[in-house]
């Protein structure tokens, strides 16, 4: 099951588990849509793979398995 990270791991942005502009690559590296286009043109920093953007997980669904509160930050 996807962690749902709760930010952009470039800007720090609030990435809800709802977000439509939340991308990620095969290892779960989160990233805004923005720092995905503008910064890392659809490379992943971290492990060199592209992104997808990330599944939207049903609201209803969200109590019973909740989004990871974890911030992660990556070092520049």
């Amino acid at each position: 099951m996807l962690e749902l990270r709760p930010n952009c791991e470039h800007c720090d942005k609030n990435l809800d588990y709802d977000a439509d502009d939340a991308m990620i690559c095969t290892f779960e590296c989160t990233f805004c849509a923005t720092c995905v286009d503008e910064i890392y043109k659809g490379v992943c920093p971290n492990c060199g793979g592209n992104f997808e953007r990330r599944s939207i997980r049903p609201a209803h669904l969200i109590n019973n398995n909740p989004p990871s509160t974890k911030r992660v930050t990556r070092k520049t």
